[in-house]
């Protein structure tokens, strides 16, 4: 018994440890597209087009080490799996690409805020398109998130469509894939492998006008952009391994590390103004996330006595 316990307990510590180093990644790796775009003079298309390629060469080779190319090779063979990641690559390559944009173009916050209310758009979606309820408490939660924006859009004069954009299109990426039986990482494959002939041709175009860094600018950068690719895999994998060994509340809570740690380099490394306006949002989201936190936990309690 015991044993049992103690094995359980070790699993446990494992997907926390997996789950936290995801968002840990996901929340510094600003700092490695904003180190490409001021080294090399790398634009934001370019940077997606080597994060797909090389995304796409990484994923292969680790499907190969773990013999689970024939899992790909199914997906593949299925019109409605190809249809939906079609459509969830177009929506993650409009992520990817508004996030490096807005990362050096010194709108780190922005993308910060998109990601806090990232949650509360997924649980609209699940109203919508998944037939779920929200309860009192996540309905105030997106009331809360929804006063965050107005708030937002009020005191700079434009609604904050960054933070929305990457809210919104993560959002359905999710819901998509959700819906898709299909791994995680086969998933990734399928999607950077659909998106690979125009990013590859795009990369071919910039080395063929001389406009290109790839090949151009030293071995450093070469290396540099080669890395998009396990630096974007990577915390998927770990993601994926920690979701399997701890319950989804702890990972909903363990999400809000990667937007706060970006937040931190945006304001404390970047020097990105950090308005009242700004206090003010963020303090709405934050609270509605602590609602439907608090409410996760409880109700895991509640299902674990």
């Amino acid at each position: 018994m015991h044993e049992y316990v103690y094995r359980m307990s070790d699993s446990k510590n494992r997907g926390v440890i997996y789950g936290a180093s995801a968002y840990v990644t996901w929340g510094i790796i600003p700092i490695f597209w904003k180190f490409l775009e001021q080294v090399g003079e790398v634009g934001a298309v370019e940077i997606v087009a080597h994060r797909i390629v090389w995304t796409l060469v990484f994923a292969v080779a680790a499907l190969a080490i773990w013999q689970r190319l024939p899992k790909l090779w199914s997906a593949l063979k299925n019109p409605k799996i190809v249809l939906a990641l079609s459509l969830s690559a177009l929506l993650i390559a409009v992520n990817w690409g508004l996030f490096i944009w807005a990362v050096t173009a010194d709108r780190i916050i922005d993308t910060s805020l998109g990601y806090y209310i990232n949650p509360l758009v997924s649980f609209v979606l699940g109203v919508v398109w998944l037939g779920e309820r929200l309860t009192k408490l996540q309905l105030v939660a997106v009331g809360l998130a929804v006063l965050g924006v107005v708030n937002q859009t009020v005191a700079v004069g434009y609604l904050p469509w960054i933070s929305l954009a990457l809210a919104f299109s993560f959002g359905f990426y999710g819901l998509i894939r959700k819906m898709v039986p299909v791994e995680s990482l086969e998933g990734l494959t399928v999607e950077a492998l659909l998106l690979a002939p125009l990013s590859l041709g795009y990369i071919v175009y910039l080395a063929t006008t001389g406009a290109g860094a790839f090949l151009a600018q030293g071995t450093s950068l070469d290396v540099l952009l080669i890395l998009a690719g396990p630096f974007t895999a990577i915390p998927l994998l770990l993601f994926a391994a920690g979701a399997r060994l701890v319950r989804l509340s702890t990972m909903g809570f363990l999400q809000y590390l990667a937007p706060s740690i970006s937040l931190l380099i945006a304001v404390f490394l970047y020097d990105e103004t950090f308005t009242q306006a700004h206090a003010v949002t963020f303090a709405l989201i934050w609270s509605a996330l602590a609602l439907v936190t608090w409410e996760a936990l409880r109700r895991d309690r509640y299902s674990a006595a």
